[in-house]
């Protein structure tokens, strides 16, 4: 009896006994596999919430609505606050991607004081220091201004810049294509989020055009900025700015062009260089993040898509003359 009851009695327990571990390492494995699902879920939210911080976004949703505190750029960068500047053309409907930020330089002679980026100048055996300010996209130029463009796009694909001098009777002068050339960056004209292209390049010779009149009714220069998905093939580009034909440029602009909206940078005109936006225009790879200086005008195209080439055009205005009195 006593045998049989140990029977009875061991028995049981060699079947349940097996049975708690294995529950238990069931629970384990669980609790494990729901820990290192948070972890990764964690993860995965910090590394979005960087990404979001970090990445360049040059168009907030907050611009197409009337708001009364200034937006972070990217969400987690310095204050943005832009003004539309053209009023007709108002900021709605416009994707993100169908968007160009453009900065005009202006170069004036260093001081001791200046806390921005000097540019170099060689000319002939001597070497000058240069400070470029940002100058607002309607300001007026005077002949002589050494200036230079920062070009930002909001999508991946390939940029032209086309000048043609503009008349007082509202005509304008032959086409040039003054970007791409094998001069400026060997010719790589691609563009993606946070890259910034300089025109002239920092290595070019000059680094900034100078601004002259080819003619006394000459009163600016209209710029027509393109990003396209893919090159132009058409284009063979070569070391100086080549002329193109008005026929081609007006079917460019009538196939891409659009409506074009400006926004102004408020408390950006004045402001100088800063070696973030110079180490960017150095280098293809390096990017700009969110906390990098915005650009001083936006340029939109409401109803733009995406996924087609974007044509937008900037004017630079010369200043008008002062006629002197007539003497009696």
């Amino acid at each position: 009896m006593n045998a049989q009851h140990e029977g009875q009695l061991i028995n049981p327990r060699r079947r349940i006994m097996p049975m708690f571990p294995i529950r238990a390492t069931r629970f384990l494995v669980v609790g494990i596999c729901a820990l290192a699902l948070c972890s990764v879920c964690i993860v995965a939210t910090t590394q979005n919430t960087q990404d979001e911080e970090t990445t360049r976004k040059l168009w907030d949703t907050a611009f197409s609505t009337a708001r009364k505190k200034p937006t972070r750029a990217g969400g987690g960068g310095p204050r943005r606050d832009y003004r539309v500047a053209t009023p007709r053309v108002p900021p709605a409907g416009v994707s993100g991607e169908s968007v160009v930020g453009v900065t005009v330089w202006r170069l004036r002679p260093s001081r001791d004081a200046d806390e921005g980026e000097r540019m170099i100048v060689h000319e002939g055996s001597d070497a000058a220091a240069w400070i470029p300010e940002r100058v607002p996209g309607n300001a007026g130029l005077s002949e002589g201004d050494r200036v230079r463009l920062s070009v930002e796009a909001a999508r991946t694909g390939y940029l032209y810049v086309i000048d043609r001098e503009q008349y007082a009777d509202g005509t304008l002068g032959e086409p040039y294509l003054i970007f791409p050339t094998t001069r400026t960056l060997g010719g790589d004209n691609r563009v993606t989020a946070g890259r910034l292209v300089d025109i002239p390049a920092q290595e070019d010779s000059p680094p900034f055009f100078t601004l002259r009149r080819s003619r006394a009714d000459q009163v600016g220069e209209v710029l027509s900025v393109i990003v396209t998905p893919a090159p132009l093939e058409e284009l063979e580009i070569g070391a100086q700015a080549q002329r193109l034909s008005p026929e081609r440029v007006v079917r460019w602009e009538k196939s891409w062009g659009g409506r074009t909206g400006r926004m102004e940078l408020n408390d950006g005109a004045g402001k100088v260089w800063t070696k973030e936006e110079k180490e960017a225009g150095a280098s293809a790879a390096r990017l700009l993040k969110a906390t990098a200086p915005a650009p001083q005008t936006l340029y939109y195209c409401p109803g733009a898509k995406p996924d087609e080439p974007l044509l937008i055009k900037l004017e630079l205005q010369y200043r008008r003359r002062r006629v002197p009195p007539a003497r009696r």
